[in-house]
């Protein structure tokens, strides 16, 4: 029975991850697109946690979900978008 919540996770998270990258690429708003990188590094930091690698884990969830977004969102911030400018 446990094999095969595992495969499940396995699957949601895998699946959840591809999902995020992709959306990473097809999004136009750059925040949604940092968001959705976020969510990327997320799934695959509990990918981690199912794997049994909680180290490696923590240090996707901190640095890939928590430190990159917040410098990416800080830079988009910091650049002047076209439709304001529009306005």
């Amino acid at each position: 029975m446990m094999d095969i919540l595992l495969v499940v996770l396995h699957i949601v998270f895998l699946l959840s991850a591809v999902v995020s990258a992709v959306a990473v690429f097809w999004l136009k708003d750059m925040i949604a697109a940092a968001i959705s990188f976020a969510a990327f590094s997320f799934f695959l930091a509990m990918e981690f946690v199912v794997l049994q690698a909680p180290d490696v884990a923590i240090a996707e969830g901190a640095i890939g979900a928590g430190i990159s977004t917040a410098i990416l969102i800080i830079g988009i911030k910091g650049t002047h978008r076209k439709e304001d400018e529009e306005s």
